[in-house]
């Protein structure tokens, strides 16, 4: 499992580590990310590579809240932990807007 900083490929902001020393797998400022991981949160192991966008939420009672991404390029879906530093109300309201 990776917890590194990087420079969002969609946003060009500067990504730093996970507060938590989770594996940071998303953009806490546009929530996009890239498909990087296959079967494990971490593993890093797939090939496709393409954008994961923000879709949907999720809640879990072992986890809390999830943000849905959705591959672009091969429509895989992964749910992902919101981090304590994502702009995830922004994103909510979004959501809210685009339903109405």
């Amino acid at each position: 499992m990776y917890n590194e900083s990087f420079e969002c490929e969609y946003c060009h902001k500067l990504v730093t580590v996970h507060p938590e020393g989770s594996a940071r797998n998303h953009c806490p400022i546009c929530l996009c990310s890239k498909h990087v991981d296959d079967i494990n949160p971490g593993d890093r192991a797939s090939k496709c590579h393409g954008q994961m966008q923000p879709i949907d939420i999720d809640y879990r009672k072992n986890k809390g809240y999830m943000i849905q991404h959705q591959c672009i390029k091969c429509k895989k879906t992964i749910l992902n932990k919101v981090a304590p530093d994502d702009l995830f109300l922004d994103f909510i309201k979004r959501l809210n807007k685009e339903r109405m």
